[in-house]
This record gives structure tokens, C-alpha cells and sequence, in this order.
């Protein structure tokens, strides 16, 4: 194979992480295992424009990658000295897995590869872009895992001692019920329901969620797990990211009860993410009908490429009728960068997600006694939110947004460690806060809102934007979360508001009443 011809992959340049150094080339007998991302067959029609979900089949066939490709790919492959790891799956994900050596990879894709020291660990990792030769390029999306460097953080923060980073010296906590009895959700169960939650580390102990749904009163969930890219449920300590993995599975099991809960453990590295979103919407055992992720990171420490293809990822589970509920971080208006620039979370700023911002509630029963932007300052936190300077604003946010980008978050929740939620962690009770709670408290009131109304929401979104704000959300019009204030109707830091559940649940029976309705129409006779 000449080496002459290669074309460079749109938006893969890396640099190295702040703080990294190198500390020698990688071992060249290392076995990495990569996922190369093929282009779709045909594009996707926006979701204004769709009558109905696709099922799975239907998504395969008119908008998976061409079988010609993936022929293409496997001898792309042999060329290389790379093995191709075949799952079965290959066309409707878009997704093949290649494996081989250090040395291999790099010569394949004309990379260096080194070992990076830094203070949050070691990651291997490379310097500019990544090219294949010319012939391939027209089949090829994108490449992830040759930079194994983590790229995203658990959105939850536990309550801090009283005084301390400037917190409260009064403060109050809730059950995962309690949150939901003061937004109103449905009554009911949402058996049928499968939430999937994404966790890129940490785990649970079993004996610890029967003891904790025992103390509430409520049924154990039932949870399966799924390894992607040989991420393991590996619980260790409280400190550890089991903080994130357990309140998302109280949370959502707490207020969903009866939904069967998916988690779906993956590395923390950008292969690792994409592979897990794109697993779950895919998976055709377990089905889920919402996702939650409370996983993010600054949009500048992510690849062009890796945010492109994560968000054509979300695209298809909105064409499969999948919603992805994402925290949009705990650090406010500038997401825990020291540049003086206002930044947003991604993925929470993909346009096909509904990012979740947080709130301080006091609330006493079904009565909300206040509610206002989480903001306990730069040590203690608060709600993620702002402009998008990757994505364009869409279309179902131009009659709010002023700005020409897409405005994050969309909704909001209860989220501050002050007024935060009672869980169990690793035998500990504790209080927990963060954005990180409301992305499973939103997944379990779209799992009893898809119950209700006999349908599944998918992308929700534009439903959320179109309908009445007084109807449906309680609106937040005091705080900031740094940058943004919180105003009458949609903000930057605060979305649409957190949830009226009834009025919510009346709002969406109407339009999706109309939906149905209209697709009648666009039948052929």
C-alpha cells in the first residue's frame, strides 16, 4: 500500500491535554482496539419533516452504512496487518472494531503514538490528525481509541459541610420521590419502560440498592448490565465515581418505578462514549425508550469529529424514537474553564439531546415553596448552561433563542447539594447533588409520560418548545448561574423551567394527539 494519497479526517486533530507531557513512545507490540465510524448510506430527514419512528430494520436499510462500505473496510483492514472484530452489527451502527498493534496503527493511519503523564493519570495519546489513504477516505467518518485520554467527568457533587465553599448553613434534602411528588409526575408505574443509563466508570453493589428501595418503601428495579469496549461494573469507594452510577440508578428506578434499568458501562475516552450511546439506542434486547447521561465535558476539550459523530449518534435515536436526557454540567457559565470565556457542556450541546440544567428547590410535599437557579459558587457549583459556539441554534429554539447557537439547557430540575437528594452509596447514606440528577429525573418522567400516553416521546424537544411554558414548566426567574440570568420564559441558565408533570402530561396528549393526527395524513392512500 503506497503512502502516498492519504487524506486527511475531517476535525481529528488533537493536541495534548493541559498539564500532559510525554514520557516516551508507546509500546509498539501495545494491542489497540479502534472503532471506525462509517458515513451513513443516506442522510436522515430532520425531525420536523418525520411522520414516524423508524424501527431498527427500517434504520439499516436507508440509513446504515453501505455494505459496499464495510466490504471496502475489510480490506482496508487486511492491508493494514488489522484484524476486524465483527459483532453482527456493523450496518445499523455504522460501527466496525479493528484491533492490532501499536506500530500497525500508527502506520495505517499515520500517527505517532505516546505515553502522556498527567495530573489526573496516564493516557496514550497523539498530536495532529489522523489520515487514511485517499481510496478509504470516502467510506470513513471518523477513527476513535488510538487517544485513550479521558474526556468527560461525573456531573454530581455531594453536599458539603455546613459553611463550607460558601454554603448554606441551613439546608434540606429529599428521597428521589419527594423531588417527583413536588413536580407533580404521574401517578402510576412505567412497567413496559427501559431506561438506559451510560456510566463511563465506577458501579453499584447490589445489596446496596435492595437496602435503599427497601428504606423508601418502594419495589428493588430490575437492573442488567452491558460491557462495552470491556467497561466493567467495578464499584470501589464513595469517592469514587460509584457516586454518579448510584444516584443515576436511584433516581431514575425511584421515580420510574417499575421500568427496567440498562446500564451500560464504557471507558471514559471518546471511543468509549460514542460506543456506548450508539450500543444502547441499537440494542435490540433490552430496547430502551430513554437514555440518561450524566457524563460531560467543556465542548473545547472535544474533537470536532468526536462531537460530529456523537451527535449523528443522537440524531438516529431520534429517529428511532429514543430520548437522551444529558446533565449540562456543574460548573455554571464557564464549565470549569479558567479562560474567562463563557463554555457549555457537551454532549448536553448536542441539538438531538435535551440537556438538563439544575435548580435549588425547597418544597414541602406538592407545594413548591421556592425555586430558584443552583448556584453555590465556584467551589460549591451550579447548573451548566450558555451558547453552543459548535452547533447552530435548531429550528424548534428560534422563537426563544436570540442568539444564532444552540442555547443549553433545554429543562431543569432540582440539582443543588443544599436541597439535595437522599442516596445510598457504597453502605454510606448521603446526601447528593448536581445536574448529574436531573438527567435520570427526566428519563424516568419521559419513561411514565411514554406510559401515559402510550407512546414513545423519542426526541422530545421540539414538543417541549411548542407547547404553552405555563402549561408545562414551573419557570425560573431568580439567580444566575454566572454569566446568565434566570428570566421570564426560556434562559441560559435555567431552560424552559423544571417540570409541571400534570400540566406537562395535558400538553403532550394534546400535541401528540395532533402529531398522530397529521401523520394520518401523509400516508399514501
Amino acid at each position: 500500500m503506497s503512502n502516498s494519497n492519504r487524506v486527511t479526517l475531517k476535525g481529528s486533530e488533537r493536541a495534548p491535554l493541559a498539564g500532559a507531557h510525554a514520557v516516551g513512545a508507546t509500546d509498539p507490540q501495545q494491542i489497540i482496539e479502534v472503532s471506525l465510524y462509517l458515513k451513513r448510506r443516506a442522510a436522515l430527514p430532520s425531525v420536523e419533516s418525520r411522520a414516524k419512528h423508524l424501527t431498527h430494520a427500517e434504520f439499516a436499510a436507508q440509513h446504515g452504512a453501505n455494505p459496499a462500505d464495510l466490504e471496502l473496510i475489510r480490506q482496508f483492514a487486511k492491508e493494514n496487518n488489522l484484524q476486524l472484530l465483527e459483532r453482527g452489527d456493523e450496518i445499523e451502527r455504522r460501527s466496525v472494531t479493528l484491533a492490532g498493534t501499536a506500530a500497525a496503527m500508527e502506520k495505517t493511519f499515520s500517527v505517532e503514538l505516546h505515553d502522556y503523564e498527567h495530573p489526573e493519570g496516564t493516557y496514550r495519546g497523539r498530536t495532529g490528525a489522523i489520515q487514511v489513504p485517499e481510496q478509504y477516505a470516502s467510506a470513513i467518518q471518523g477513527v476513535f481509541g488510538l487517544d485513550d485520554r479521558p474526556v468527560a467527568k461525573p456531573h454530581y457533587r455531594y453536599h458539603a459541610p455546613r459553611g463550607a465553599f460558601g454554603a448554606r448553613t441551613s439546608s434540606t434534602s429529599y428521597s428521589p420521590t419527594q423531588v417527583a411528588e413536588a413536580y407533580g409526575f404521574p401517578k402510576g408505574d412505567a412497567t413496559g419502560q427501559t431506561i438506559g443509563i451510560i456510566e463511563l466508570g465506577g458501579g453499584y453493589r447490589p445489596a446496596d440498592l435492595k437496602t435503599y428501595f427497601q428504606s423508601l418503601g418502594l419495589e428493588n428495579p430490575k437492573i442488567k448490565t452491558v460491557s462495552v469496549d470491556h467497561g466493567k461494573n467495578r464499584p470501589t469507594t464513595a469517592n469514587s465515581a460509584d457516586g454518579e452510577v448510584m444516584l443515576d440508578i436511584e433516581v431514575a428506578a425511584a421515580v420510574a418505578q417499575g421500568a427496567n434499568i440498562v446500564v451500560y458501562f464504557t471507558p471514559n475516552t471518546d471511543q468509549g462514549f460514542q460506543d456506548a450511546i450508539s450500543s444502547a439506542i441499537h440494542d435490540q434486547a433490552n430496547k430502551p425508550s430513554v437514555l440518561s447521561i450524566s457524563w460531560g465535558g467543556p465542548e473545547s476539550t472535544w474533537t470536532q469529529a468526536s462531537m460530529e459523530s456523537m451527535d449523528q449518534i443522537a440524531a438516529e435515536a431520534a429517529a428511532l424514537g429514543i430520548s437522551i436526557t444529558v446533565a449540562s454540567g456543574d460548573s455554571g457559565s464557564s464549565d470549569g474553564v479558567n479562560d474567562g470565556q463563557n463554555h457549555v457542556d457537551f454532549p448536553a450541546s448536542s441539538p438531538h439531546v435535551l440537556a438538563c440544567g439544575g435548580t435549588s428547590l425547597v418544597a414541602n410535599g406538592t407545594t413548591i415553596q421556592s425555586e430558584s437557579v443552583w448556584n453555590d459558587g465556584a467551589q460549591g457549583g451550579a447548573g451548566g448552561g450558555g451558547y453552543s459556539t459548535v452547533f447552530d441554534r435548531p429550528a424548534w429554539q428560534a422563537a426563544v433563542v436570540t442568539q444564532a447557537f444552540r442555547g443549553v439547557p433545554d429543562v431543569a430540575g432540582d440539582a443543588d447539594p443544599e436541597t439535595g437528594y437522599n442516596v445510598r452509596v457504597d453502605g454510606k447514606d448521603m446526601v447528593v447533588g448536581g445536574t448529574s440528577a436531573v438527567a435520570p429525573l427526566w428519563a424516568g418522567l419521559i419513561a411514565l409520560l411514554n406510559t401515559k400516553l402510550n407512546t414513545r416521546l423519542g426526541f422530545v424537544n421540539p414538543q417541549l418548545y411548542a407547547i404553552n411554558q405555563s402549561a408545562g414548566f414551573h419557570d425560573i426567574t431568580v439567580g444566575n448561574n454566572g454569566a446568565f440570568p434566570a428570566r421570564p420564559g426560556w434562559d441560559a441558565a435555567t431552560g424552559l423551567g423544571s417540570p409541571d408533570a400534570t400540566g406537562l402530561l395535558d400538553a403532550l396528549q394534546t400535541s401528540t394527539q395532533a402529531s398522530a393526527k397529521q401523520a394520518e395524513t401523509k400516508q399514501p392512500a
